[in-house]
């Protein structure tokens, strides 16, 4: 399981940083840390439709209680070990070398078929402008729409795709290393979203060839936009930014 040896890297890097605050809610989970160049905020995409009554096992919240259970088999504790992961991720990141583009800029010229985990409309839009074959999966079935297919044809049609841009909520319900898996033909494999705010190097040599996530550069504005359970409110202390893996 890639979070497995995600969880050893971050671990190492969480020694010296403190947990402030954390939240498990919609539409973020969040972790707050602290450390001696100051705080950084980690986000994890959080999935009502996996989570069940599960019982979070954690009794005494740390970032390494939260971080050692991010290869849980309860979403519940894995959602926020993610977040945990993020926060220590962004800790450290080191964005000067980051590309403030968008991620249509990022397709080979020669790209055919391009595969989106997760239904993202807009993007789907725009990839159909550009005269591409769009292959939209999705998990959530109230996310659907009449060009989506569902995710139990990702393992058939995966091997097929020249890109594949994927909602970095794949790390949260578990699919991410089956994805890597089938989609080698793939020359683009990226990560999007809040949930990809990882550091490069954790999934260097994996498949995965860019991270497209957000930088929080307003925590108190940020939180308070996940407190109040506001994507908007959450993204307008956010900067958007593009790295490469590897």
């Amino acid at each position: 399981m890639l979070l497995s040896g995600i969880k050893k890297k971050a671990l190492k890097l969480a020694e010296g940083l403190e947990l402030v605050d954390f939240g498990f809610a919609l539409p973020y989970t969040w972790v707050l840390a602290e450390g001696p160049e100051g705080k950084a905020l980690g986000v994890a995409m959080t999935l009502p439709e996996e989570v069940q009554r599960y019982r979070n096992s954690v009794s005494e919240p740390s970032l390494r209680a939260f971080i050692e259970r991010a290869d849980s088999l309860n979403v519940v504790e894995r959602t926020l070990g993610l977040a945990a992961i993020n926060a220590v991720s962004q800790y450290y990141i080191d964005l000067s070398d980051a590309e403030w583009v968008d991620v249509l800029e990022l397709l080979p010229e020669n790209a055919g078929k391009i595969a989106l985990i997760g239904n993202m409309p807009p993007l789907a839009k725009a990839l159909r402008e550009k005269n591409l074959e769009v292959f939209v999966f999705e998990r959530n079935a109230k996310l659907w729409d009449k060009d989506t297919y569902s995710d139990a044809l990702e393992y058939h049609l995966l091997p097929e795709m020249d890109a594949v841009i994927a909602s970095a909520s794949c790390l949260v319900n578990g699919t991410i290393d089956m994805l890597i898996d089938r989609a080698k033909k793939a020359e683009l494999f990226v990560l999007t979203g809040p949930t990809g705010q990882l550091l490069p190097e954790f999934l260097k040599g994996t498949g995965v060839t860019h991270l497209a996530s957000m930088k929080v550069v307003d925590i108190e504005r940020a939180i308070l936009g996940l407190k109040l359970g506001s994507f908007k409110g959450f993204e307008e202390g956010n900067r958007k930014y593009v790295v490469r893996v590897g």
